[in-house]
């Protein structure tokens, strides 16, 4: 039976709707749907606005490792040590990851979410430092968040609409193989892995209600193989998950309202997602 986790305490409030969650130079850092910001915000609920991110919806953040941070969206841009920005690509995306050997991933689906188009195959893209891009990976049932395990071997990526997660091995030259399910019966977003290989992300369960003390949102700790171990339970839904802090050991849950995409305004206008934390047994890597 999976460990139930502490409730979690809210951490930041009044935001618009928040996705992307990094734990990065001693604070998460957030994409800020809706305000066209990038924000960064502290243990103790300090928040500010560090970079410009995307006027539009369906962007995300990560770092080079020489530092500069990078922004997904329509196209990619890098934001340049004197705060200037530059297109990293043209080719831009939804979720955004890069692993230790500077390998950039972006992931997205060429039909029209957010207007209501008919859904067709997703996609994973690596690009070049000189902003090429080929495919490495495709059929993905709507991809969204991506992690890269510690040693770098390994890309797992959510595939919302099929409900699962999916691991692929990652060659030298940062091409894709060996596709498997990792986990499946979920309803995966944003995601997050800790140091002993446990990926944390959102549960397919649907609030009763009926129910008023069901819980909004379940996340949970699945290793490889699909075996769940913890869980914890949030006031609205998960739509990203981090882990950071002092001591690794600080689980962020970004959470937001949801209505359907045709009330995506009036949520945005009342500005009622919130940054939510608890403490996890294991930590970041």
């Amino acid at each position: 039976m999976a460990t139930t986790l502490p409730s979690p305490q809210l951490l930041v409030d009044d935001l618009m709707m928040v996705e992307s969650g990094r734990w990065h130079d001693g604070r998460l850092w957030f994409a800020h749907w809706g305000s066209g910001e990038v924000m960064a915000v502290d243990v103790d609920g300090r928040s500010e606005v560090v970079a410009p991110g995307r006027d539009t919806m369906g962007w995300s953040i990560d770092w080079l490792p020489d530092g500069r941070l990078l922004v997904s969206g329509e196209v990619l841009t890098s934001v340049e040590p004197d705060g200037s920005t530059m297109r990293y690509s043209a080719q831009g995306g939804n979720e955004l990851v890069v692993d230790p050997a500077a390998h950039v991933y972006v992931n997205g689906a060429d039909f029209d979410f957010l207007g209501g188009g008919a859904p067709e195959p997703g996609w994973i893209r690596l690009v070049a430092p000189d902003g090429t891009a080929r495919d490495v990976a495709g059929d993905i049932e709507f991809p969204n968040g991506m992690v890269i395990t510690p040693d770098g071997s390994t890309l797992v990526v959510a595939e919302s609409f099929a409900g699962r997660l999916s691991a692929f091995d990652i060659a030298a030259d940062g091409s894709l193989s060996g596709r498997r399910t990792w986990a499946e019966g979920l309803g995966p977003d944003g995601i997050c892995m800790d140091a002993g290989g446990g990926i944390w992300c959102q549960t397919a369960d649907m609030p009763d209600p009926h129910d008023e003390s069901a819980p909004a949102g379940v996340v949970v700790r699945v290793l490889d193989g699909g075996e769940i171990t913890h869980r914890v339970e949030t006031e609205l839904p998960c739509f990203s998950c981090a882990l950071g802090g002092p001591q690794g050991r600080h689980l962020f849950l970004l959470c937001n309202e949801f209505e359907g995409i045709d009330k995506l305004e009036a949520v945005l206008a009342r500005r009622s997602a919130r940054i939510y934390v608890t403490e996890v047994p294991i930590p970041y890597p």
